[in-house]
């Protein structure tokens, strides 16, 4: 497969309306984050970073990692503040002694938009034009937060979700990926068989990483993985809920191994999604460690 070239991805961005003008030299770009004082500078500190490298190494990535940085998102429920953590990388060839660490916090300096898949692959083609580079990747970490009704009283409140969106541009081609960690409540079958009453149950995350040919929401995995749960979590419950949840529970055991296979299941029937991997970690209320199961698929 071709890889693109720099000129060729500031061309097609061009067309998408995210480089202004016809000039597809990667440099003219940055006059965009740069004002006349910084420009004047530009034009007299030698440029350490663009000079030859003499070891023959490429660097696989470089850039920079855990950039705290407020976001928006686009997401089916609605527009959504929170604050990200971004790692923003791209491929340094072996004759260039170092990235512009600079241009990375500019480039987010000047993204206004909400964050959603499509904005996630502008920005990372953007970053490999204006880092003159033939790949990169950009990976945004961040608390998601949904609305949730509690079961009997109807109560509303908040539960937040770890959620990493990443794009990446590699031989050519973009790909992205989306992992969700959804926390769940899980009550052991062997327990409540060989107990006259009661049964050990604790709180699980359960993790899922996938690629999908078509956009899969957020709230679809976060549905699919609490579908499968011995109950799910909410930020609030008031008596008849807690017993709702406890009771809710007890009639749905699952050992870690019934969560990952549940959960791996209503993957597979979803035909957009190509790849995943599913984990489930039990915080033992009986141990001093966690259960673990672990599925790849394909």
């Amino acid at each position: 497969m071709q890889l693109l070239k720099a000129s060729d991805i500031i061309s097609h961005l061009q067309i998408d309306g995210i480089f202004p003008g016809g000039n597809a030299i990667p440099c003219t770009h940055l006059n965009n984050y740069m004002n006349i004082k910084e420009k004047q500078l530009m034009n007299t500190i030698a440029d350490v970073q663009s000079s030859r490298d003499l070891r023959n190494l490429p660097i696989n990535q470089v850039g920079i990692k855990d950039l705290r940085f407020p976001i928006t998102l686009q997401t089916a429920e609605g527009i959504q503040s929170t604050i990200a953590r971004l790692t923003m990388t791209v491929y340094l060839p072996a004759e260039q002694k170092g990235t512009h660490m600079s241009r990375f916090v500019a480039l987010m300096e000047q993204h206004a938009e909400a964050l959603d898949f499509a904005q996630l692959r502008k920005l990372t083609t953007e970053m490999v034009a204006l880092l003159d580079s033939r790949a990169g990747k950009i990976s945004v970490s961040f608390p998601f937060f949904r609305k949730k009704t509690a079961p009997v009283s109807g109560i509303r409140s908040l539960l937040d979700y770890d959620v990493c969106l990443t794009g990446e541009i590699k031989d050519g081609a973009y790909g992205h990926s989306m992992k969700v960690m959804i926390p769940v409540t899980s009550l052991c079958p062997c327990s409540k068989e060989i107990s006259q009453y009661g049964a050990h149950n604790q709180r699980s995350h359960v993790t899922v990483s996938l690629t999908a040919d078509a956009e899969v929401g957020i709230e679809e995995v976060i549905d699919y993985v609490e579908a499968q749960a011995s109950c799910q979590l909410y930020g609030l419950l008031k008596r008849p809920d807690e017993k709702y949840v406890t009771e809710k529970a007890y009639e749905n055991p699952k050992f870690v191994e019934d969560m990952v296979r549940d959960v791996a299941t209503s993957l597979i029937a979803d035909k957009r999604i190509k790849s995943f991997v599913v984990e489930s970690e039990n915080f033992e209320s009986i141990h001093n460690h966690s259960a673990y199961a672990y599925i790849a698929y394909p």
